[in-house]
């Protein structure tokens, strides 16, 4: 009798799980592959159990009450456990994957990790292939509802449940055409304030960390042009006296290789005189992944491509 016990407590964990996620009965329900009115019943228990309505009406929308949200995290966390527990071995072999994986990725983490990915997946997983989505320009469920497989990039707004795991620390340089004025001479505040920029913003700003940074010395910069991608950004640095700050690793390579596809010109790096944030990479994915064999060797492709050969462990 006690084992039947565990079973229905670990159910009606799942249940409270996809409840608190969804916020809906209906939603809860077809996540979990069973009827809107079982899932009814099960909410009814659980208010039982647990002697708190979890999820009230309000006009067209459920909304989770105070216990509720204080619940949400720790039953992803159990549900998570579970699952790990439950789950059979990751392992897997590459050389027999037949799948296609979706990643979302801004334009200038795609072009670092794409080459790398896939010379891994030519190598060790032939039978993959990659599908690169851009990033969306307002946190959205992709992960939840396996639009995507994983995210790369900064990883901002994601679910509670969501699996984030740091990859690589950038910091940020100005990048110039060669033979730019900036290269001659020491790189000061006042001189890179001097130039005229361009910005990246999928939102269209024109003022970010650098505005800040040349503030405390008393100088603003003119932003020229603001474009949504990296890419974009650094192709009209390449042909234009413009400057345009992109991450670079801790060895001083850019993401991704600065070369002019059109005339193979190269950008030039220029360290910035100024404290600015580091940019933070890292992946996420949803927990249904976490126990999947070909899932792990994604997780352990996308570390070695941006880590180098040391960073596979999962």
């Amino acid at each position: 009798m006690r084992s039947l016990n565990s079973v229905i407590d670990a159910n009606l964990a799942v249940a409270l799980d996809a409840l608190l996620a969804e916020q809906s009965v209906t939603r809860a329900a077809a996540r979990l592959h069973t009827s809107p009115a079982a899932m009814s019943r099960t909410l009814a228990r659980l208010r039982r159990i647990l002697q708190d309505p979890l999820l009230v009406r309000a006009g067209q929308t459920m909304v989770p009450t105070p216990r509720a949200r204080a619940l949400r995290d720790e039953a992803a966390e159990v549900v998570r456990r579970l699952g790990e527990l439950l789950a059979p071995g990751t392992g897997v072999d590459p050389a027999a994957l037949r799948t296609t994986f979706t990643l979302q990725a801004a334009d200038v983490v795609g072009a670092a990790l794409a080459p790398g990915l896939l010379a891994l997946a030519r190598r060790e997983a032939p039978g993959v292939s990659l599908r690169f989505r851009a990033e969306e320009l307002e946190a959205g469920p992709a992960l939840r509802d396996g639009q995507v497989d994983m995210e790369v990039g900064v990883i901002e707004h994601v679910d509670p449940e969501t699996h984030v795991e740091e990859l690589v620390t950038l910091r940020m340089v100005a990048a110039v055409r060669s033979g730019h004025p900036l290269t001659e001479g020491p790189l000061t505040p006042a001189r890179l304030a001097a130039a005229e920029h361009v910005t990246v913003s999928r939102r269209g700003r024109f003022t970010g960390p650098l505005d800040t940074a040349l503030a405390e010395h008393g100088l603003r910069r003119r932003v020229a042009a603001v474009l949504p991608s990296h890419l974009a950004a650094m192709s009209l640095a390449a042909h234009s006296d413009i400057v345009c700050l992109v991450p670079a690793g801790p060895g001083g390579a850019a993401a991704p290789p600065l070369t002019d596809p059109a005339t193979g010109a190269g950008l030039r790096l220029l360290e910035i005189p100024l404290p600015l944030p580091s940019v933070t990479i890292g992946m996420a994915w949803h927990p249904r992944h976490a126990a999947d064999g070909a899932h792990h060797w994604l997780r352990g492709a996308v570390r070695r491509t941006l880590r180098g050969p040391g960073g596979a462990e999962d």
